[in-house]
């Protein structure tokens, strides 16, 4: 007797199944839709003004992430950074040539960078990132611009220029993005032009 209800059950669950995938297949075509639409009125956004952002600012900064920044930017370690960024301002936004020294072949722990290193440059330490390159030794070992990043040492000194300088509470040095690498008058890394864009 079990195995006749078992197999009366069994023939309409397929059944149901069946019908149930088919119902939502058919209606994820308008959930699809609809998330698109969505997305592309979130996406054609028009500029804010310098009074909204302003506005928007101000809200962020009462949020408990915007407190936790401020108390960042404040602190003993927050103003170190920003030193070590005024130091080479001029250098980022001429897109000069600046000395460095490799101190470390690792990031911070828990960073999420990407590749890199870090540099003294005059007296103060960098995070010398390099987005672009892919940090798994698969892709290293196909890329020879990078496996030239992986031969730097300790103490190697070696030419920057960078387009630009950022920071993070969670870093303890300002983050230079790697443009451009020279070691002993070779270039070691130069970064892509990025594509459809300047």
């Amino acid at each position: 007797m079990k195995k006749i209800i078992y197999a009366l059950i069994l023939p309409l669950v397929v059944v149901s199944g069946l019908l149930f995938t088919f119902a939502l297949f058919a209606n994820g075509s308008d959930i699809n839709r609809e998330i698109k639409n969505e997305t592309s009125k979130k996406s054609i956004q028009k500029n804010l003004s310098a009074a909204e952002r302003k506005a928007a600012l101000k809200k962020w900064e009462a949020t408990p992430d915007g407190i936790m920044y401020k108390k960042w930017e404040a602190s003993p370690a927050g103003k170190k950074v920003y030193a070590s960024e005024d130091k080479i301002r001029k250098s980022i936004r001429d897109y000069t040539n600046m000395e460095g020294v490799v101190t470390s072949l690792s990031l911070p722990s828990g960073s999420r960078l990407g590749f890199g290193v870090i540099v003294r440059i005059n007296g103060d330490d960098y995070i010398l990132s390099f987005a672009s390159v892919k940090s798994d030794n698969y892709f290293l070992n196909f890329n020879k611009e990078a496996q030239q990043l992986l031969s730097l040492k300790v103490n190697d000194k070696i030419i920057i220029r960078s387009h630009s300088v950022s920071h993070a509470p969670k870093y303890a040095y300002p983050i230079l993005s790697g443009d451009y690498v020279e070691r002993d008058s070779k270039i070691i890394y130069k970064r892509a032009p990025r594509k459809g864009g300047c």
